[in-house]
C-alpha cells in the first residue's frame, strides 16, 4: 500500500468509497436514514473536487484500488477520513493519519482537530486525540452524534522524549 497526494482524477472513486464506507461501515452506529442524510446517492462532483483540492489530500491506494483518505485543512482540520469498508483495522487508517501529521509538523501547526463519528471515535482515541465534546449535529434534516476531538502536534518530538 502506498500513501499519496490527491489527484483529480481520484474524485470519483474517493466518493464511492465515502458513499460505500457510510452506508456500511457506519451504519453500524447510526440508522438508515442518517446514513442516508450524511452520504446521499446524488452528490456533488463539483463541490468535491474543488474540497479535495483545496486540502491537503491523502489517497491510500492498494494496487489500483483507493482504499482510504484523508483531508487536511490549513488550519489544522481534519475534515474527511474514511477507509474502504474492506480495509478496516489494517493500518490505512494510521498510515494516512502520519501524513496528516507530517504535513501539520511541517505547516507549523499545533494541533489537528476533527469531529469523528461514534464508529471512527476509538481510532481517534487509539492515535492520541481527546474528546473536547459530545456534540450533536444536523444534515439534511437528520441529527447526529459525533465528537470535537484534537491533538496536539509537537514540531520536535525527540525534545519532548517522545522517540528514542
Amino acid at each position: 500500500m502506498i500513501v499519496r497526494t490527491y489527484q483529480i482524477c481520484d474524485t470519483q472513486k474517493i466518493i464511492k468509497l465515502f458513499y460505500d464506507t457510510v452506508h456500511e461501515v457506519n451504519i453500524r452506529d447510526y440508522t438508515k436514514a442518517q446514513v442516508d442524510a450524511w452520504a446521499p446517492a446524488d452528490m456533488d462532483i463539483e463541490s468535491w473536487t474543488k474540497s479535495l483540492s483545496s486540502n491537503f489530500t491523502f489517497v491510500a491506494e492498494e494496487g489500483e484500488k483507493i482504499v482510504g483518505f484523508g483531508e487536511l485543512e490549513a488550519n489544522g482540520h481534519i475534515d474527511r477520513f474514511y477507509c474502504h469498508q474492506d480495509f478496516q483495522r489494517q493500518g490505512v487508517g494510521t498510515q494516512i493519519l502520519a501524513q496528516i501529521n507530517s504535513k501539520a509538523r511541517n505547516l507549523g501547526i499545533k494541533k489537528i482537530f476533527t469531529e469523528a463519528s461514534i464508529t471512527a471515535k476509538p481510532f481517534f482515541e487509539s492515535k492520541g486525540f481527546i474528546v473536547v465534546k459530545k456534540q450533536e449535529v444536523e444534515r439534511r434534516g437528520q441529527r447526529f452524534i459525533n465528537f470535537a476531538m484534537e491533538k496536539l502536534i509537537y514540531s520536535n518530538p525527540k525534545s519532548l522524549g517522545l522517540t528514542h
